[in-house]
């Protein structure tokens, strides 16, 4: 087995749209005109699934190009969290359907853990491995030389599988083929609901370029623990040969009192494009030039994401790649 980095060639791109009896139903109008501003970015570079509950109002994302519907009603959107993860076996791509619990028993999801068995039996009808861990997409990030990044406040908490640091390294490894994984003890965003997923922390470019949320003032409650972050990030980068991109928090930002989780390492890979959430903050620009002076080969494309983040989540959260079939 071979783990895949989220940039290499994919087949589509999946999103689950929020619906009236999901948790978005008070400002249903607009999130759905952010995932229709999303969807457009999508597009116009690649193929684009969308599930969608019978209420659907579909209508406008019928107008757009290259893009499909699946019908099923999930829970909630966070398709990153409990879609179906590709992985490439000696005979081809398989895809693995790990345990969803909702981030440890946090909010209903018996239909976000059943979608898989459906969409790739009525939909896809390739192969769906079932694993017997609790594992969301957001919590892992990897390249194509055998690393993993994670934390070890998501993937060793107690509300998801209760197994031992060694145990799970090991299980990791043989699913996704893996050399090494790097262990992030530190590092939060406020307002994330997730027990502090990697993909609002720190993520690869490439092979050799870790990004990261940084913060430098220090009277900000990130800057300890996002220093604390980016020591472990250098201590990395010095044993394995890394670059290191630093990427600052936007201003902080609420929504009915509730600090929203601002973070740009939510940006979603795509073939020919990097799509990267904005937060119409004087940051968005900075963070822009230093992405395009890694990401050469593909157009850097933002999405306002500031909706999404009304429930904890952006753009990278509401997505899941499907890799090229041979």
């Amino acid at each position: 087995m071979k783990a895949y980095a989220e940039w290499q060639e994919q087949e589509c791109l999946m999103i689950s749209l929020p619906h009236k009896d999901s948790d978005w139903k008070d400002y249903l109008d607009e999130i759905l005109k952010s995932y229709l501003d999303f969807a457009k970015a999508i597009s116009k570079y690649q193929k684009l699934l969308i599930i969608h509950s019978k209420s659907s109002d579909l209508a406008e994302f019928k107008k757009l190009d290259n893009v499909c519907f699946f019908e099923y009603e999930c829970d909630d959107t966070w398709i990153r969290d409990y879609g179906g993860i590709d992985v490439l076996a000696d005979d081809g791509v398989i895809s693995y359907d790990f345990r969803f619990n909702a981030w440890g028993g946090k909010f209903g999801f018996s239909k976000d853990d059943g979608l898989n068995k459906v969409l790739y039996q009525k939909h896809f009808k390739t192969p769906l491995k079932s694993i017997d861990l609790i594992l969301e997409g957001g919590s892992v990030e990897f390249n194509t030389q055998g690393f993993m990044l994670t934390t070890s406040k998501c993937l060793l908490n107690d509300n998801r599988n209760k197994l031992d640091k060694n145990l799970l390294e090991q299980k990791l490894k043989e699913l996704f083929g893996l050399k090494h994984i790097l262990w992030l003890e530190h590092g939060f965003v406020k307002g994330d609901d997730t027990d502090s997923h990697v993909d609002t922390l720190a993520r690869f470019l490439d092979d050799k370029t870790i990004a990261y949320a940084s913060c430098d003032d220090e009277n900000d409650e990130h800057y300890i623990e996002l220093k604390a972050m980016e020591e472990e990030l250098k201590a990395y980068a010095k044993k394995f040969g890394f670059n290191l991109v630093a990427l600052p928090l936007p201003k902080p930002s609420f929504y009915d009192g509730k600090k929203l989780p601002f973070t740009y390492l939510n940006f979603v890979f795509i073939n020919g494009a990097l799509i990267v959430p904005t937060y119409g903050d004087a940051n968005d620009s900075l963070v822009f030039q230093r992405l395009k002076e890694v990401i050469k080969d593909r157009d850097i494309v933002g999405v306002d994401s500031r909706v999404f983040c009304r429930q904890n989540g952006s753009l990278h959260c509401s997505c899941m790649n499907r890799y090229k079939r041979a």
